[in-house]
């Protein structure tokens, strides 16, 4: 009985509110897997991530380590903007106001969980984050670094006992995408400068000293 009444009410769903529901549901669900994997973390002292970046030109991050398109902001944007958006394609006979209303909910999704996750990172690396010792450890871009100290991106690393998620920026001449591997040169304030691995070279001078060279 319970299925009859289910199917019926899908059939009598519009597009619309088709289009709408299965997004909010997908998106709903993933949201809920990556909560869970969340909270797993925590208790499991951080071992575990599921959040991914998409390596482009236009990634949104701002100065202060603010990084909009993560998977995480990204699910929250389709999940409240799709359940928003079949809401209003239930009680407004227009395609457009749907559509726009989704976008506006999305959006302060997406600002909420990254400005969320913005302050999870920060109190990630505060308190026992000793600096000093980071230099010279190895990571995982996980959001692109700008070139030329142009704009952060992010690390992640597993140090002093702790997964951590730390803005950095880099001096090299070109940007380092997501997934590549670095080395941390230095940690200072709140944010870390890194180089690729293999970036750097030593080469023999004439009179038989060695001197750093980039590739």
């Amino acid at each position: 009985m319970t299925n009859y009444l289910a199917a019926g009410w899908l059939q009598s769903l519009s597009v619309t509110e088709h289009i709408f529901f299965w997004i909010a549901v997908v998106a709903t669900a993933l949201l809920i897997v990556q909560i869970i994997l969340l909270l797993v973390s925590f208790a499991g002292g951080g071992d575990i991530d599921a959040d991914g970046d998409f390596d482009m030109d236009g990634d949104i991050s701002t100065d202060g380590g603010l990084s909009l398109f993560t998977l995480k902001s990204i699910t929250a944007f389709f999940s409240l903007g799709g359940w928003c958006g079949f809401a209003t394609a239930s009680f407004i006979d227009n395609v457009w106001a749907p559509v726009l209303i989704s976008i506006a909910t999305g959006s302060v999704a997406l600002l909420a969980v990254g400005f969320a996750m913005k302050g999870i990172s920060k109190l990630q690396c505060s308190g026992n984050l000793v600096g000093e010792k980071l230099a010279g450890m190895n990571a995982t871009v996980y959001v692109s670094v700008p070139a030329e100290r142009k704009g952060r991106g992010k690390i992640t690393l597993t140090a002093q006992g702790k997964f951590m998620e730390i803005d950095a920026v880099t001096d090299e001449t070109e940007k380092i995408s997501v997934d590549e591997q670095v080395t941390i040169v230095s940690y200072t304030d709140d944010f870390a400068v890194v180089r690729r691995i293999g970036g750097d070279k030593m080469k023999e001078t004439p009179d038989g000293a060695s001197e750093e060279i980039r590739e």
